[in-house]
C-alpha cells in the first residue's frame, strides 16, 4: 500500500451511496453537513454550489466537487440569496419524490424556466476517529473542473462512470461502487498536484519523505529504526530525522507508532481478526502490549472499540 491510499483505506467505511439526478427550472436543494464526505459530478448542463460559510461556486458539465469533510451546502439553478437558500429543499426529502425515468420533480414555488442539470450526488462514509493528516488537510471543497489541459486520470474514471451511468449493463451493481471509489482517489490526487498550500504533496514530493513513507506503510510490523529506516531512504540517520520531522510534523518512530494503531483501529473495524493477529500484523509483540498503547491513543480498549465502533460501522456499511 501507499500512504495515499492507506490514508483512505484507513478512514472509508462501506460503499459509496449515490443518487443520479435530473431536473429543470427554478430549483434549489439542501445538503446538511454530513460525518463523511460529499461530491458532485456535473454530467449535463450547469448549476452553483453555494457551501456554508463560503465563496459560491460556478459548476458547469464535466466539472467534479469533492467535499471532503462533509461541509453542508446548497445546490441551485442560479446564485441565491439567504432568503433563497433559506427555503431550500432538503435533498432526501426532494429525491423521495422521484418521477418513474429517474429524474427529480422541480422543489416547490418556483417558476417553470432555467435550463436542465443532470448530474451525478454522492457521499463517501467515512469514519473519522483516526483520519491521516493527508486527508485532514484537505480544503473544505475541491472543485475540479473539466478542460483539456486537466488531469488525464480524472477525465477517464469520469468517462468510465458516465458509461456505467448511461447503460445498465451486467455487473453495474459492483461496478459502479468500484467506480466511485476510484473516482474518490483520483479526486485527491488532483488536488495533490495542483496544491501550492498543502504540507502532504510537499511531502509525497520529497525524495527522502517519501522513501521513508513508503517503507513504514508497506511494512509498518517490520522492526524498525531510525538507522534502518535511514538506509532504506539513501541517507544519513540525522538527515532523515530532521527531513522527515519537519516535513511530515513528527520524527519517523512518532508517526510509525501512530499508523500502527491507526491501522489496528482499521482492522478492528473491518475484520473479525482476534486481538493476537491483529497485533503481529501492526508490528506489537502481544495483545496487551497493543491494548496498552491503543488504550492510551484511544481512550478506549480494543474490544471496546471493537464492539461500539466496528461492528456498527460494518453493519450499516452498505447504507448511505
Amino acid at each position: 500500500m501507499d500512504v495515499v491510499s492507506d490514508a483512505i483505506s484507513a478512514v472509508r467505511v462501506g460503499r459509496p451511496s449515490s443518487e443520479r439526478v435530473r431536473v429543470g427550472g427554478r430549483w434549489c436543494a439542501r445538503f446538511d453537513p454530513y460525518d463523511g464526505a460529499g461530491f458532485h459530478v456535473v454530467l449535463r448542463g450547469g448549476c452553483w454550489l453555494l457551501p456554508d460559510g463560503g465563496e459560491p461556486v460556478v459548476l458547469g458539465a464535466g466539472d467534479a466537487v469533492l467535499l471532503p469533510h462533509g461541509t453542508g451546502h446548497v445546490i441551485a439553478d442560479a446564485p441565491a440569496d439567504a432568503a433563497t437558500v433559506e427555503r431550500a429543499v432538503p435533498f432526501d426529502r426532494w429525491a423521495d419524490g422521484r418521477r418513474a425515468d429517474g429524474s427529480l420533480p422541480r422543489p416547490p414555488r418556483t417558476a417553470d424556466h432555467g435550463r436542465e442539470v443532470e448530474m451525478l450526488c454522492g457521499k463517501y462514509r467515512l469514519d473519522r476517529s483516526h483520519t491521516h493528516p493527508l486527508l485532514a488537510e484537505l480544503p473544505p471543497l475541491v472543485h475540479l473542473p473539466a478542460r483539456p489541459d486537466g488531469d488525464p486520470g480524472l477525465r477517464a474514471a469520469l468517462a468510465l462512470l458516465e458509461g456505467e451511468l448511461e447503460e445498465q449493463r451486467p455487473g453495474a451493481s459492483l461496478a459502479l461502487p468500484s467506480l466511485l471509489d476510484l473516482l474518490f482517489v483520483y479526486m485527491v490526487r488532483s488536488w495533490m498536484a495542483r496544491s501550492t498550500a498543502g504540507a502532504w504533496p510537499a511531502v509525497l514530493g520529497d525524495r527522502v519523505a517519501a522513501a521513508a513513507l513508503r517503507a513504514l506503510h508497506a511494512d509498518p510490523a517490520a522492526p524498525w529504526t531510525v538507522d534502518r529506516l535511514a538506509a532504506e531512504a539513501g541517507v544519513s540517520r540525522p538527515t532523515l530525522a530532521r527531513r522527515f520531522t519537519a516535513l511530515v510534523g513528527r520524527p519517523p518512530m512518532a508517526y510509525l507508532a501512530w499508523w500502527r494503531l491507526t491501522r489496528a483501529a482499521a482492522l478492528l473495524r473491518d475484520t473479525g481478526d482476534p486481538l493476537a493477529a491483529v497485533a503481529r500484523r501492526v508490528g506489537y509483540g502481544s495483545p496487551y502490549s497493543l491494548s496498552h498503547a491503543f488504550r492510551r491513543e484511544f481512550g478506549v480498549t480494543p474490544g471496546r472499540y471493537r464492539t461500539g465502533r466496528g461492528l456498527s460501522s460494518r453493519a450499516s456499511g452498505s447504507g448511505s
